[in-house]
């Protein structure tokens, strides 16, 4: 089976049709550049072909790279990855400058036969870039369709010549914002850009008759004819000059400095703007090889493509037939409960809003028309829309309305007593088969499931907030529950396109069991005397969205002063107290909650605005005179999340390292650029992350201590991936 195939018309025209039989989406693997160069090579060579159009046999054009691919090629590189890396995308630019030189004479640019692209959906990736080497552009009028560059948002860019003809077609300016944020826009949108040329009802049938009638004019890029100028200026001209200068600190502000992709892109750009094209390719790949065997690379691909990908296709789901879900009831319609129906609608399901009175309950409902009037504003939400998923919502306090839910999604007050009782209500009316989930964050699902009479049927669904804009949704599996509740709970999942983490059931669960470590060691750090704009900047150089003080007021004081008190009352003399207990029961005392209050570790304006560190926190917990060295502190913030990680893994509640590092990045911002906790393990290596442990017990105490199972890692130099990855077994 060949990914492309090519049909010569009577017209003389060529069709190369690329359809990749075994996936939904077609995407460039390492054989298919032979089997497309082939093809171009025949209609480059065969006088009665008059050009080609390039296009999909699917839907969309492509998603990009099999960015296994690039994995591949450095383990069967031996002892030169690099070298392998490069002859690689050397060898990809060659290609596509074959097809965008099109046989032409070299000096006279004529001669050359006419290759034109036509897309009918989405173009991203490789599949823009293959598209940007041919000499025109037809993309559908089909405003679902995505055009782009998105590589930056998983630890690469653009190397297969994107990079280059972008800036030389746009100019960096421009180029940057689709190049350096992987901003991906509708067709329409992509033609008044500058990237695609035509939008049309039959992009086929336009380049096809574009193709017919091309002069030698029309194939010559501008880059490649005389005179050619930069467009905003070259790096040397006083705009250009500026541009550059400017982007420089853009980077930096945005990236702390951590993303090695983000700083390669614009040496590269910088670099390739200096010189002819050929030899910015060049540049090119040489700035893209630097990034693919740079660690970050390969752990951002990783997690947050190939792991990502596997968890969302059902990497863990048990096998039982189809749970699709039709109707989810909502029992309280506080900010979560209103966040899951809003998405729950959006996914096309009816909805059931319940709450304790009729007010609530159309308040939450407002929430979904709230969101969509902003929809509206920005033109991506029809009136029609609007009126259709808003009638999907029934907002009632009548219990009776859950008769036929086929899922229930508990959003109640976080009380053992209280969510009891509503379990009990609820089973005595909904169908006998229906699962029953709790969105709880701490209470442990076994323990909820007490008050159940289908124990099996019983599970977390735990999701982040706001529900709307959090990735992660965190499945819970308590001791009793069944597979069908397993796949209920992530055929659901799917339905909301979010990705799910399965989980075993344990206090904190595997997301909260990780990030409070990470609150509670920086709060302990300002009880201790040191300065907070040192811990929030120290952990943002460490690529976290949000230092931990500032996390604090983001989340409330009173709620880690609750989960504390919770779990002092559960843990009894095990409970570790530290300073970090005195810190948060002072600051709710004094009133200084977060950002809800207006008063927190940070002052806040009348609208809430953060403003300045609030001085009043230094008089009761003075600084140091002498602040501890900055990795110090980034060393007690990672390691604080990272060995919580491995202690859930030996504890069995994460059942999948892919699960810890995709949970951890999308969860609560798990430095990126690292890959998750445990490819950040295997990066700096098991032997020094126990050293390191043992270092910091010793000055810190035991909650650093090394995991029995990290230890026994370092003595046998293995990786966490080696050991428990996907290909562990197959390996051993």
């Amino acid at each position: 089976m060949t990914d492309f195939t090519m049909n010569v018309g009577d017209n003389g025209v060529a069709i190369i049709t690329w359809d990749v039989a075994d996936k939904s989406m077609n995407v460039l693997r390492q054989e298919s550049f032979g089997e497309l160069e082939a093809l171009i090579d025949e209609v480059l060579g065969t006088e009665s072909i008059k050009g080609a159009v390039i296009t999909s046999g699917k839907d969309t054009f492509a998603g990009g790279m099999d960015l296994n691919t690039l994995g591949t090629i450095r383990e069967n590189a031996g002892d030169e990855p690099a070298k392998a890396l490069f002859d690689f995308t050397m060898m990809g630019h060659t290609f596509l400058r074959k097809i965008e030189r099109a046989g032409m004479d070299p000096k006279t640019n004529k001669g050359g036969k006419p290759i034109a692209a036509a897309l009918p959906g989405t173009a991203l990736g490789i599949g823009l870039e293959l598209p940007l080497a041919t000499h025109r552009i037809f993309a559908a009028d089909n405003p679902k369709a995505k055009i782009g560059l998105p590589e930056i948002m998983v630890g690469i860019f653009p190397g297969m010549g994107g990079t280059t003809r972008f800036v030389r077609k746009m100019g960096f300016m421009a180029a940057s914002q689709y190049l350096l944020q992987g901003k991906m826009v509708d067709p329409k949108k992509a033609k008044a850009a500058g990237i695609i040329d035509e939008v049309v009802a039959d992009p086929v049938a336009a380049a096809t008759e574009w193709v017919l009638g091309a002069s030698d004019a029309d194939l010559v890029k501008p880059w490649d004819a005389k005179g050619y100028k930069m467009p905003g200026g070259d790096p040397y001209h006083p705009q250009g000059f500026m541009t550059y200068v400017g982007a420089s600190a853009m980077v930096n502000a945005n990236t702390w400095g951590v993303y090695p992709a983000a700083k390669a892109l614009l040496s590269a750009c910088y670099e390739g703007a200096l010189v002819p094209f050929d030899t910015a390719l060049k540049i090119e790949a040489r700035w893209f090889t630097n990034v693919l065997m740079n660690p970050s690379s390969s752990a951002m691909i990783q997690s947050l493509f190939i792991n990502k990908e596997a968890l969302e296709k059902g990497a863990n789901r048990p096998d039982v037939p189809d749970q699709t879900v039709k109707k989810v009831g909502v029992l309280g319609a506080g900010m979560m409960g209103a966040g899951i129906a809003l998405v729950s609608a959006q996914a096309g399901m009816d909805v059931v809003l319940i709450d304790t009175n009729q007010e609530a309950a159309d308040r939450g409902k407002a929430y979904t028309e709230a969101h969509l009037d902003k929809g509206m504003k920005r033109g991506k939400v029809t009136a029609e829309k609007k009126e259709a998923m808003l009638g999907r919502i029934t907002a009632t306090t009548d219990l009776n309305t859950l008769s036929d839910v086929d899922l229930i999604i508990e959003a109640v007050f976080e009380d053992v007593g209280v969510k009891a009782e509503m379990t009990k209500k609820v089973e005595a009316i909904i169908p006998e088969d229906a699962i029953f989930a709790s969105n709880t964050s701490t209470l442990p699902i076994t323990g909820l499931a007490e008050a159940s009479v289908r124990k099996d049927q019983f599970i977390g669904i735990h999701f982040f907030s706001p529900v709307e804009k959090m990735a992660l949704v965190e499945i819970i599996k308590g001791q009793d529950t069944g597979p069908r509740a397993v796949a209920k709970a992530l055929d659901y999942v799917r339905q909301i396109r979010k990705t799910p983490i399965v989980v075993n059931d344990e206090r904190f669960f595997y997301a909260n069991r990780c990030i409070i470590p990470y609150i509670n060691e920086g709060v302990m750090m300002a009880g201790e005397g040191v300065g907070r704009p040192l811990l929030d900047h120290a952990a943002q150089l460490l690529g976290f969205p949000v230092g931990p003080i500032q996390l604090v007021d983001e989340t409330s004081m009173d709620l880690g002063a609750k989960i504390a008190k919770a779990t002092m009352e559960a843990m009894g003399d095990d409970y570790p107290a530290s300073i970090a207990d005195d810190v948060t029961f002072w600051m709710v005392d004094e009133g200084r909650l977060g950002r809800k209050a207006k008063a927190g570790f940070f002052n806040y304006d009348e609208k809430g605005k953060r403003l300045d560190y609030w001085e009043g926190f230094n008089d009761k917990f003075p600084l140091l005179e002498e602040q501890p060295d900055v990795v110090e502190v980034q060393h007690r913030l990672i390691f604080s999340q990272v060995l919580e990680a491995v202690r859930a893994l030996e504890a069995g509640v994460l059942e999948d390292i892919r699960e810890g590092d995709v949970g951890a990045i999308l969860g609560w911002g798990f430095m990126p650029w690292s890959g998750g906790p445990f490819s950040w393990l295997d990066i700096v290596g098991a032997p020094w992350a126990a050293e390191r442990c043992d270092e910091l017990t010793a000055k810190f105490g035991e909650r650093f201590s090394c995991p029995p199972l990290l230890r026994d890692m370092a003595e046998k130099g293995q990786t966490f991936y080696g050991r428990f990855g996907p290909q562990a077994e197959k390996a051993a």
